[in-house]
């Protein structure tokens, strides 16, 4: 009999392998492994995973529509929730979430709710299932900016109250951080990103790629020339930032975001007409999941890659998962490090980078404990290109054209209350446009919190 305290392995290729190639890591579960993973599920009468999830899916009804074989009652049950199952159960940080709070993970392993999430989404799409909604026009017109997964999941939302909905993306392919920010290995786009749009798009949702909003159109001639009677705001953070120290402006230093969008949305990494530089030994500096990104995509165009982080691993602020997998590959971790300078040759090219080692003193306002360099220690470690992954903040090109819509002092929209309403009236906002940087699912919580806020907008 099988032990209910372990899950259900799940297959990856091989570190070896994938550290030279773009396909998945991850290989997902057969359906006798699903129902099997399935069966370790104890459908608890107070499902807390339920209230772990930001966009509260019926867990333990859907796992029991997997246990029995239902899987198409199964993703009906997701669907009412998510419009990005698949997206979801790939990147999701499940770990401090659903399978966080998970009462098998009291004694043993938590159920993997991820992985089955991504099997049923995965199983509808191989089988032409998808999501449909029986709401009639109701006659109001919304306009949602960001095709990210915020955007995606209030305008799928609305559609399904009957609003008549447009997306309105600045670049030219839909699915915002999903399709430029997270790379191929850990999301595929074709397979994966764009059937999940499509899917948002049978709701009767209509998407504009090449619309710079603040440049094409402003939010107040959509409300005021084309009939939009209400805003969702949900462009995210794409804004880099850097750390001011001496010899970031040489050749070679990238942000994460302009590293990853070239390799993910301009397919770099495939030889087409849009390459990047490849350094031979590349310094990722951060130590968040979008600095693991970068690191393995560096990896895997044929780098040494070593991740510069200020803190210890118990700080390392991705997830376990990510960490796990960059070992594996055999990227280097430099731990308890920070630099101080980069340095560049004659002709302007990265050579190198100072780092100072640090130590941990009393935690800071976030409850991490505050890095503390240590006097005298500086070296150099020896390299051709850096990726500097340090966060990022929101474009403040929609809030300088806006009239009338408060930002706070990190450029961040202001959600005065918790529908993301803004300080103009009947425009909303949600994501990172409003907190900064974060997950994929909380920003599709916020999006889904926006659309519940837009439709009582309308009934007042």
């Amino acid at each position: 009999m099988a032990d209910m305290n372990v899950r259900v392995k799940i297959s990856e290729q091989e570190p070896s392998v994938r550290a030279k190639n773009f396909d998945e890591v991850c290989l997902g579960y057969t359906e006798e492994e699903a129902v099997a993973e399935a069966e370790r599920c104890l459908n608890c009468k107070n499902p807390r995973c339920v209230g772990g999830c930001p966009v509260s899916i019926n867990i333990p009804a859907f796992i029991e529509q997997v246990k029995n074989r239902n899987f198409e009652k199964a993703y009906e049950i997701i669907s009412e929730s998510s419009a990005l199952p698949a997206v979801c159960g790939r990147v999701c940080p499940q770990e401090s979430q659903c399978e966080g709070v998970c009462v098998r993970g009291i004694k043993g392993e938590a159920v993997a709710i991820g992985k089955l999430e991504r099997f049923v989404a995965d199983w509808a799409r191989k089988n032409g299932i998808k999501p449909h909604t029986d709401a009639k026009p109701n006659g109001h017109k919304v306009a949602v900016i960001g095709s990210g997964p915020a955007g995606l999941t209030c305008a799928g939302d609305l559609a399904r109250l009957g609003y008549d909905v447009t997306i309105f993306e600045a670049l030219h392919k839909t699915g915002g951080v999903l399709v430029y920010g997270i790379p191929e290995f850990r999301l595929p786009k074709d397979e994966v990103v764009a059937k999940e749009v499509e899917n948002v798009k049978s709701l009767g949702v209509k998407i504009e790629t090449d619309v710079i909003i603040g440049r094409s159109v402003t939010i107040d001639e959509l409300m005021e020339k084309e009939g939009f009677e209400a805003v969702f705001i949900g462009s995210g953070a794409g804004l880099p930032k850097f750390m001011g120290i001496p010899g970031e402006q040489a050749n070679g230093v990238f942000s994460a975001n302009e590293f990853l969008t070239r390799n993910n949305l301009m397919k770099s990494f495939k030889d087409y007409d849009t390459p990047i530089y490849r350094g031979k030994k590349v310094v990722v500096v951060g130590g968040g999941n979008v600095a693991m990104d970068a690191a393995r995509t560096a990896l895997r165009l044929g780098a040494e890659v070593h991740i510069v982080y200020r803190r210890s691993e118990a700080e390392l602020p991705a997830r376990v998962e990510e960490v796990h997998h960059a070992k594996e590959e055999g990227i280097i971790f430099d731990l308890l490090q920070n630099p101080v300078e980069i340095l560049a040759n004659d002709e302007g090219w990265v050579k190198g980078i100072k780092i100072i080692k640090m130590e941990l003193g009393e935690p800071d306002e976030s409850g991490r404990r505050s890095p503390v360099e240590i006097p005298g220690s500086e070296y150099e470690i020896e390299c051709d290109a850096v990726i500097m992954s340090l966060g990022t903040s929101p474009n403040p090109l929609i809030s300088s054209t806006t009239e009338g819509l408060d930002v706070n002092r990190r450029g961040c929209i202001i959600a005065k209350d918790e529908n993301g309403e803004t300080s103009k009236k009947a425009v909303f906002a949600g994501g990172d446009a409003v907190t900064g940087a974060a997950t994929v699912i909380l920003a599709m919580g916020a999006g889904k919190t926006a659309a519940k806020g837009i439709d009582e907008f309308f009934k007042k």
